[in-house]
């Protein structure tokens, strides 16, 4: 399994990332070993997506990080 998830970093940005094994990529994130999250801590763990193969969680990380998927999740979790 595959999973897209979403961060809310402590500046209010939302960072997008997919992984095959999030807890560990979680704690990644949260102990700063992350450099494009390392400034932006404490981070929050808001949404994960599981998909069945990691060139649909590339897909979907891809599309979130566009104009129209980041106004899509603005729906779901709006600042």
């Amino acid at each position: 399994m595959w999973y897209v998830y979403f961060l809310q970093l402590h500046n209010g940005d939302t960072y997008v990332g997919s992984t095959n094994d999030l807890r560990r990529r979680f704690e990644s994130h949260r102990s700063g070993h992350v450099t494009s999250t390392k400034a932006h801590l404490p981070v929050t763990l808001r949404a994960y997506i599981a998909v069945e193969t990691e060139a649909n969680a590339r897909q979907l990380e891809r599309y979130f990080k566009t104009g129209s998927g980041k106004a899509s999740g603005k729906r779901f979790w709006p600042h």
